[in-house]
């Protein structure tokens, strides 16, 4: 099986759609060599912002400007390409809170997939259920040129009950976009978790951050080893490093811990 370049972008989106789409656009645009993943942060279609700030007014359709966009660039790169998205319930955009959404675009621009993000950021402090909706309990895994790709945002990665259904549904990689809030630990935690979610599951792992002052950034692959293969600082940045399937494999067959479990959960 051919190895897969991965191209993870961190940047730093704001409260302006217009603004965010034309950032993205221009990285994208620059990005050489991207090869066949590409993947940007969640909320890179527009930032959080405070937490009174309406996120409702500003989501979009899964056929509105900002997919337009990255479709645009997926076929230009001929690349897969993820990214983090508020998206609207319902085609008439009434009803209820809108979706944290990471949106999958394959190389010829078709919308491969969705994920709605399971774990709502209801921590530190902080409520995001009381401004979006939690996604329906179902793991995703998509075919990313021959590799069984897992998506989790964010959150996510602190429940390792997460992994174990994505490597179940068949995943060998697990694509993380985030934005991971800054503070206390919170890098230590990020690092920590990324690499045990890699060495419980024997995946690997790609993860795509915000950076900028409110988040933590730190854009990094782990292979199925545990072992950091890349990493950004807290700045814009692209990270980029090569994911072999081979190499997955053998990490399967040294640690057998997946094949060796007697508790399995049923989803």
């Amino acid at each position: 099986m051919a190895i897969m370049r991965v191209s993870l972008v961190q940047l730093a989106s704001s409260t302006d759609s217009a603004a965010n789409r034309a950032l993205v656009d221009a990285r994208l645009g620059a990005l050489d060599g991207a090869g066949d993943l590409v993947v940007l942060p969640e909320a890179t279609m527009h930032e959080f912002g405070s937490a009174d700030h309406d996120l409702a007014s500003i989501a979009e359709p899964l056929d509105g400007p900002f997919v337009a966009m990255l479709a645009e660039q997926a076929r230009r790169l001929g690349a897969t390409v993820v990214a983090g998205m508020f998206e609207r319930p319902g085609a008439d955009g009434t009803g209820d809170l809108p979706f944290n959404t990471l949106v999958v675009l394959a190389p010829d621009g078709s919308l491969a997939g969705t994920y709605r993000k399971i774990h709502l950021y209801d921590s530190f402090g902080y409520r995001e259920s009381d401004r979006l909706s939690a996604g329906d309990i179902e793991p995703v895994v998509l075919d990313v040129g021959g590799v069984a790709t897992g998506l989790m945002t964010c959150y996510d990665l602190r429940f390792p009950e997460m992994g174990r259904a994505l490597v179940d549904a068949g995943a060998e990689l697990f694509v993380v976009p985030a934005a991971w809030v800054a503070g206390d630990h919170k890098l230590h935690h990020w690092r920590t978790l990324l690499t045990a979610r890699a060495v419980e599951d024997t995946v690997a792992v790609a993860a795509a951050a915000q950076g900028g002052k409110r988040y933590t950034g730190h854009s990094l692959v782990v292979d199925a080893w545990g072992s950091i293969v890349s990493e950004a600082g807290d700045g814009d940045g692209v990270v980029q490093a090569d994911i072999e399937p081979a190499d997955i494999a053998q990490a399967r067959d040294v640690n057998p811990s997946l094949s060796n479990r007697r508790i399995r959960a049923t989803w």
